[in-house]
């Protein structure tokens, strides 16, 4: 039984890997039985119906990432969504956002696909073991995170307060949210998670849990189908590999976007180009090349063969709601998982607890709105769930935060690499970020180029007009959590982000 190292989001999520681990379970194991918890535990944070990346990089083999992703749905149908489907909802949350929810934003959920295919690759204990925990909070009632607290201040109401079950689960006397740590009971979802444990993944997407879902969204007027759920599938792809010093990075391949932007700033940062300035070429050229672009991989690949070449000097220039877990075990197996249901749409269908994710209406990341391409194709993402290896030591790491991911990650990593800082200390150092305006519209801008960051995260002097400073750490930076072992000493170390609630740990014998 190898010792497992794990950095999630939750101690519920913690505790559930520890019983994993503690009945012989391995670094996949130990991160999928977290995530899933994560996932049903964290209201308006993340949902399992949403979309999932998985990066794996076991000893011996090359690395992975598993495509659970949403697509556009609609296959089998011509019918389009009704005017009164889809909402357009602003908030305050994260310096001011626009989200389309309701029934027109729910897209094709592919999470669960990807967590089921990764067990029967990489797992020892099987689906229905790492559910186990969830079920266990689902059934028992589980603590309103702090995380979840902050944005449902924002959200409680406007979106999650559009479902009745929804709006007393996280307002138990329909009007206040409950506090930080207040327990949530959510009816149905221990239910709907034990079927899924019975009967397998395929009762997400072809039993009577798929066409309750369908139903639900078909009589809002949305487009997804018992096809779109029946066809799904996870795709598992090779990584995309970047150098960064002695290290070898495993990165999420295209369609995503956020492995590709996060290989580009670290080849940048190794070419000796300002982190700030490599973040702010690498963010145009994703607005002008990357968001409308029709053929994503040739895309892609041009930005990392100019930040290889010359640190990105020359490249043009012009849901934020995610959870992430890592771990790896004595043996150098490493998994990292990023999932996202979008800001939430809103809608959970009766009698399932699930909530839906609003994919399809995130407009930092899909661009092109509800019509979004054809049906069956994957939506572009931000999540960089990322494993690395030098000689047998082996790494996982990844962060929430929509577009946020792939600066916190460059800045972590960049520290850890190149400058030699313990994983804990990368982690808690002050960060910085830089926001580009955006539209729907291609070439256009909503607001001015924007710089966040925290107290001593920069040294240089910015140009950015539009400035802002936190008073200290914010979630707004993302939650960073990584595992690490260290083949030399054979010892295995954990590192959780301060900005979130997160936790840590390190269980099993060999």
């Amino acid at each position: 039984m190898p010792r497992v190292a794990i950095a999630t989001t939750s101690s519920l999520a913690a505790d559930g890997a520890r019983d994993v681990i503690d009945r012989g379970g391995n670094a996949v194991d130990a991160a999928l039985a977290a995530a899933l918890v994560t996932m049903n535990t964290e209201p308006g944070v993340c949902a399992l119906a949403g979309g999932a990346f998985i990066t794996v990089w076991a000893p011996g083999e090359a690395p992975v990432t598993c495509d659970g992703y949403v697509t556009v749905p609609g296959l089998g149908t011509d019918r389009l969504a009704r005017d009164d489907a889809a909402l357009d909802v602003t908030m305050a949350y994260g310096g001011g956002i626009t989200t389309t929810i309701g029934p027109a934003s729910v897209a094709v959920p592919g999470t669960l696909a990807a967590v089921d295919t990764v067990m029967e690759r990489y797992g020892t204990l099987g689906l229905a073991t790492a559910l186990e925990p969830s079920i266990a909070a689902a059934r028992d009632g589980f603590p309103l995170s702090q995380a979840c607290h902050y944005y449902l201040q924002y959200s409680g109401k406007s979106v999650f307060g559009r479902n009745p079950v929804s709006l007393r689960a996280l307002h138990p006397d329909g009007d206040t949210l409950l506090p930080a740590g207040g327990i949530v009971h959510l009816p149905g979802l221990a239910d709907s998670l034990q079927a899924i444990a019975d009967n397998g993944a395929r009762e997400f997407y072809e039993g009577e849990l798929a066409r309750t879902i369908v139903d639900h969204v078909a009589a809002g007027g949305g487009v997804l189908t018992r096809e779109d759920m029946a066809r799904f599938e996870a795709v598992l792809r090779p990584a995309l590999q970047v150098e960064l010093g002695d290290w070898q990075i495993a990165l999420n391949p295209p369609p995503a976007i956020g492995g590709t932007m996060l290989g580009a700033l670290l080849l940048a940062t190794a070419n000796d180009t300002p982190l700030l300035d490599a973040l702010r070429t690498a963010l145009q050229y994703r607005r002008g090349a990357l968001d409308f672009a029709d053929a994503l991989e040739p895309a892609c690949q041009a930005l990392i063969d100019q930040a290889r070449t010359d640190g990105l000097l020359t490249a043009v220039r012009g849901s934020a709601n995610t959870v992430h877990t890592s771990a790896v075990d004595s043996n150098g197996l490493a998994c990292a998982v990023t999932a996202s249901s979008g800001y939430g749409s809103g809608e959970m269908p009766a009698g399932t607890g699930l909530w839906l994710n609003n994919c399809l209406g995130e407009l930092e990341l899909n661009r092109r709105g509800l019509d979004a391409g054809p049906p069956g194709s994957r939506l572009p993402s931000n999540m960089a769930p990322t494993a690395a290896r030098r000689g047998g030591d082996a790494l996982a790491i990844g962060s929430p935060g929509a577009d946020r991911i792939t600066s916190a990650l460059a800045q972590v990593l960049t520290r850890f690499v190149l400058e030699g800082e313990p994983l804990q200390q990368a982690i808690d150092a002050p960060r910085f970020h830089v926001e580009a305006g955006l539209t729907r519209e291609a070439g256009e801008s909503r607001f001015p180029e924007r710089l966040f960051t925290e107290p001593g995260a920069l040294d240089v002097v910015s140009d950015i007009e539009a400035q802002h400073t936190f008073d200290g750490p914010s979630m707004y930076f993302g939650g960073a959590g990584g595992a690490l072992f260290d083949a030399t000493g054979d010892t295995l170390t954990a590192a959780a982000d301060p900005r979130r609630t997160g936790a840590t740990a390190v269980a099993g014998t060999d």
